[in-house]
């Protein structure tokens, strides 16, 4: 089989590109810059932009499936900065996908699309997009999505798997943020710490979108759905933590906050980033407070009916080889 799959350098393209080059299919992979550790492992690189449409047709030129992780994501920044990355870039690359009758794209969304701000647990598909989204990234997430699902047809199949923090060995965001804030005494735990929240240990999220691929077929049950993807049981929040935290030997988390308490701070630097055009994003904004203090967490159950998700690591062991793998590389 050959893949095509945009965002192969980052962290869950990659570990789709080394679990596609694990079992012998050709891959190419669209990214913005130079990756050694991808040419080593046999694949075509192709540096573009997602919106170059000349660039994405000649990957995608007979390719049997292709995998769409590349997205702008983050917490802070203008609606337009996200807009051409997700929404013009998903739209370019099905452009692409059609031109090259390429059969089949799993599209990576994100539950943020459907986070209101309130507790959401064990949801389903059945949850609305959220109204107003939460943050221009969720937005245009919403938005791109809606394309790749409207794209499916009977020449084109696709499915968007929406995978929810996801962590482990190389992870660049989650782990890291904990570690710095934690190692400066700038930890807070939000709430009271007993929110539930889904968790998605990396070679589960690379997993799923390989397993959706396999069953995708126009009249398949997954066609023109969306999923989501984590692993089966949500962690209380506190306790994941402090137990990283501990794990790490980073100085235990004192700092509490009420939730009211810790949105209002988020909206108070929202403001001071904006009205003097601060550099970098804030260390608090008021969906991260929000996400921080409350409860999300999904059910697979729709994933292992449709397409047979089965995560192929537990949650014990992917913690495990997260926690090594940091303590190996932190002084």
């Amino acid at each position: 089989m050959r893949a095509l799959v945009t965002g192969g350098g980052g962290f869950l393209g990659s570990a789709i590109v080394q679990k596609l080059r694990a079992r012998g299919d050709d891959v190419v992979v669209v990214a913005r810059g130079d990756y050694p550790e991808l040419a080593r492992l046999g694949v075509k690189l192709v540096r573009a932009d997602i919106t170059d449409l000349k660039a994405l047709t000649e990957a995608a030129s007979g390719c049997d499936v292709v995998f769409h992780t590349a997205a702008k994501a983050g917490v802070w920044g203008s609606y337009e900065s996200y807009h051409r990355p997700n929404v013009v870039g998903t739209e370019t690359l099905i452009a692409a996908c059609l031109a090259t009758r390429a059969p089949k794209l799993v599209f990576t969304g994100s539950p943020s699309v459907v986070f209101d701000g309130r507790d959401q647990a064990n949801g389903t598909s059945a949850l609305p997009y959220a109204q107003p989204p939460s943050s221009p990234y969720s937005a245009t997430k919403a938005a791109s999505e809606r394309l790749a699902l409207k794209a499916n047809s009977k020449q084109f199949a696709t499915v968007s798997l929406r995978p929810h923090l996801i962590y482990g060995p190389g992870d660049p965001h989650l782990v890291p943020r904990v570690i710095d804030r934690a190692s400066k005494g700038r930890l807070a735990l939000v709430g009271d710490g007993t929110n539930r929240v889904s968790l998605t240990f990396i070679d589960n999220a690379a997993a799923a979108h390989l397993q959706a691929a396999s069953q995708l077929s126009f009249d398949a049950p997954c066609a023109g759905r969306a999923y989501f993807i984590n692993d089966p049981e949500p962690v209380v929040f506190r306790e994941w933590l402090t137990s990283l935290a501990a794990r790490l030997g980073l100085p235990p988390i004192k700092r509490r906050l009420s939730i009211p308490a810790a949105v209002a701070i988020g909206g108070a630097l929202e403001f001071a980033w904006t009205a003097f055009r601060l550099s970098g994003e804030p260390p608090l904004t008021r969906s991260v407070a929000r996400n921080l203090g409350i409860s999300h967490w999904y059910s697979i159950d729709e994933a292992v009916r449709d397409f047979g998700y089965a995560p192929p690591v537990k949650a014990e062991e992917g913690f495990e080889r997260t926690v090594e793998w940091f303590k190996s590389r932190t002084p």
